[in-house]
């Protein structure tokens, strides 16, 4: 079951595509977090979706939000993916141990070893105020997020 709207969100410490270490409470009382959960890097339907992200990105930062894109690829991975697309936002790596975060988001596929989209957007103080989550097929639509932010 996926974390719920009003929950505190699960604190994490992963590294980014730099091998930099981000924490969730690191953001807490400076900006919200829109946290997006994909399943793997270099994959038609995640390119896209990341793709819009990095064309929007003042979409965010005016919002005063940070975005956080998790993928249960190795940072070695993540790197050469954030390169190729020009993606200037952080890729952080769930690779090991494998899946812990998307799981403790409710997000990760057992039987596929990778995370189903999820996002969740979480206010300055840590709680979650929106969410969505989509299967693996399914892209998300980034004027939902957008939406959500104006009601923080």
């Amino acid at each position: 079951m996926a974390i719920q709207v009003g929950d505190k969100a699960p604190d994490f410490e992963l590294k980014d595509n730099h091998g930099r270490t981000v924490k969730l409470s690191d953001f807490h009382g400076e900006k919200n977090v829109v946290l997006l959960f994909y399943p793997f890097a270099f994959t038609g339907v995640c390119t896209g979706e990341l793709c819009e992200l990095r064309d929007n990105l003042p979409k965010f930062a005016d919002r005063d939000t940070q975005l956080l894109a998790v993928s249960n690829d190795s940072i070695h991975t993540l790197r050469v993916f954030a390169e190729q697309e020009s993606l200037e936002y952080p890729l952080l790596s769930d690779f090991w141990p494998h899946g812990n975060v998307s799981r403790a988001y409710g997000v990760f596929d057992e039987d596929k070893g990778c995370a189903v989209r999820g996002t969740f957007i979480i206010d300055k103080e840590g709680v979650v105020r929106w969410t969505v989550v989509n299967g693996l097929p399914d892209a998300r639509d980034l004027n939902d997020y957008v939406k959500a932010l104006d009601t923080l």
